[in-house]
């Protein structure tokens, strides 16, 4: 049976003899833990490490501690009331609770195994980590925060250059410890700060070979630079920038087609009903081909009109659909001129990839993530 003390510390300050006298006489009940809360999270670690270890003189038996993250200390306070003597911990999965949330269960254990030696989970464990964080982010119908402690998609990730110069002699100089031992993997962010030793890094991650190719790192060092510039960002888009360094190496494959034209159309015929139509006009292999398509937007009927024109050649294309689509307008000019950036995520059934496309116009940008997504497509799995 475990005891709950809801307002703990704040009725310690009030009387730091009550809840020592509540403690003891549930443990004389047959009370297994005496659980101290942090119910409104106001504590910092240093009164929770002072109060902690005064009960823990004074009490017989085991205590628990319970902290809500108001002040964003809701992890460290427990690891200092561990330290103090506590010997159990709650949290909830991802920090999820009222207000600012609870102490994150996953960070409390990449924190209690790896930093204070303690083995609260099975040696196998610990590798799953990110993956039951992700899960249950997903049951939750939350995305997943990609800077979460141990766990998050940026939680290893890696962006200026001299951090990338140093990483590439030896990971531990800016990683605490090795991303694989919770499940996560080291990333390395192609940026306008990104140096030779980012662009190699990242191509090392994304499998694309460039030893014996400096230049070649030089020109696509040049171009992150120029782009980044214009609004375009590589951070979230690994698909655009492994095209972008393809096409920098010795042996690259051509574009699948060569755009004449497109053209799309959005029409209200009351009652709700909108229709959206595309137009393509491509050259493939020197052949020219006109398509139109319906969509539920005109992104998706360009996307269906591309993907008719060249699934002919490319028959994998009939599995490619689009999963994700974000927009995030830049350099606001007043009115509707702003310069706009498209991320399109893009799946085959199989795995998941990611494009951007940076326009004045919200469909031309739109264009250039889907060309990237479609070409990303084919150079993944290529035709027999």
């Amino acid at each position: 049976m475990f005891l709950d003390c809801e307002h703990f510390f704040d009725g310690y300050a009030h009387d730091p003899d009550y809840g020592v006298q509540v403690l003891e006489t549930a443990f004389a009940a047959g009370a297994e833990v005496g659980v101290m809360c942090d119910t409104n999270g106001g504590m910092l670690p240093m009164g929770v490490g002072r109060v902690v270890a005064d009960v823990r003189a004074r009490t017989s038996g085991r205590l628990g501690i319970h902290c809500q993250d108001d002040t964003g200390c809701a992890v460290a306070n427990s690891l200092a009331a561990v330290e103090a003597g506590v010997t159990h911990v709650q949290g909830t999965a991802n920090g999820y609770g009222e207000r600012a949330g609870n102490a994150d269960t996953f960070a409390l254990i990449g924190n209690l195994v790896t930093k204070m030696g303690l083995p609260v989970v099975p040696p196998e464990c610990l590798p799953e980590l990110q993956r039951v964080s992700h899960a249950i982010a997903e049951l939750a119908n939350i995305a997943p925060d990609d800077h979460q402690p141990f766990v998050g998609a940026s939680a290893f990730a890696h962006k200026a250059g001299l951090h990338a110069s140093a990483i590439k002699v030896s990971p531990e100089l800016y990683n605490h410890l090795d991303p694989a031992v919770v499940g996560n993997d080291m990333r390395i962010l192609v940026t306008e700060m990104a140096g030779r030793a980012s662009v190699e890094l990242k191509g090392r991650e994304l499998g694309v070979d460039l030893d014996g190719h400096p230049d070649a790192i030089s020109r696509v060092v040049d171009q992150v630079k120029v782009l980044e510039a214009d609004g375009w960002s590589f951070e979230a888009a690994d698909a655009s920038f492994e095209l972008l360094l393809r096409a920098e190496l010795p042996g690259s494959p051509p574009p699948l087609f060569e755009l004449e034209s497109y053209k799309t159309s959005v029409e209200h015929w009351g009652n709700g009903v909108v229709v959206s139509e595309a137009t393509v006009k491509v050259h493939v292999d020197g052949e020219r081909i006109i398509c139109t398509a319906e969509g539920n937007g005109p992104v998706n009927a360009l996307d269906n009109a591309l993907r008719q024109a060249l699934v002919e050649r490319h028959p994998q294309l009939a599995d490619v659909a689009l999963a994700d689509y974000k927009v995030r307008i830049l350099g606001w000019k007043g009115g509707t001129s702003a310069t706009t950036r498209v991320l399109i995520t893009t799946t085959d059934g199989v795995g998941e990839w990611t494009t951007v496309g940076v326009h004045d116009n919200i469909v031309e940008a739109s264009w250039h993530a889907l060309v990237d997504a479609l070409t990303y497509a084919v150079l993944r799995r290529p035709a027999p």
